[in-house]
């Protein structure tokens, strides 16, 4: 895939904002505009009209019937299974504690009940982020050094006569 096809495809996706969960934007009574409320759910500006986007959906049914599973959450809200699992791994879920079902850390393959990594892992993970960065400055640096030139290099380009 060449640069310029990389682009557009990132910016289709972009587009399509893949992960907004079906945001409303507009209303559906008025055609007025939908403003966020928090916990996935929209109101209208106008009209006061409610509206709950794929989260808010989800979040609700769960409330109602707690220790549901995935599969019946989608078939009662219309919801993907995929979005879901998307929403468990965002952190915007999570998996019961009694449950028998669990997520997989994607390093170690522990069982997990949100997220995409273990608590080890995930710290392990950050620490060598941190220390690419750090690495990564020190070299960007590397001009700046406490440490003074050796030979020629060091020395000055002009001396004072007294």
């Amino acid at each position: 895939m060449s640069s310029r096809e990389e682009k557009a495809e990132n910016l289709r996706r972009e587009l399509l904002d893949l992960q907004n969960y079906n945001r409303p934007t507009i209303c559906r009574e008025c055609g007025g505009v939908m403003v966020y409320k928090g916990c996935g759910e929209f109101r209208c500006e106008d009209c006061n009209y409610q509206e709950y986007d794929d989260y808010g959906k989800v979040r609700n049914y769960i409330e109602k019937h707690a220790g549901a599973t995935a599969a019946q959450a989608s078939d009662a809200t219309g919801v993907s299974q995929k979005a879901i699992r998307d929403m468990l791994k965002e952190e915007r879920l999570e998996i019961a504690p009694n449950s028998n079902v669990f997520l997989t850390c994607e390093i170690c393959g522990s069982a997990i009940r949100f997220g995409k990594y273990c608590a080890k892992c995930e710290t392990a993970y950050h620490r060598a982020i941190e220390e690419k960065t750090r690495a990564s400055r020190n070299i960007n640096l590397s001009g700046f050094s406490a440490e003074r030139p050796k030979g020629e290099e060091g020395s000055k380009r002009f001396t004072r006569e007294q």
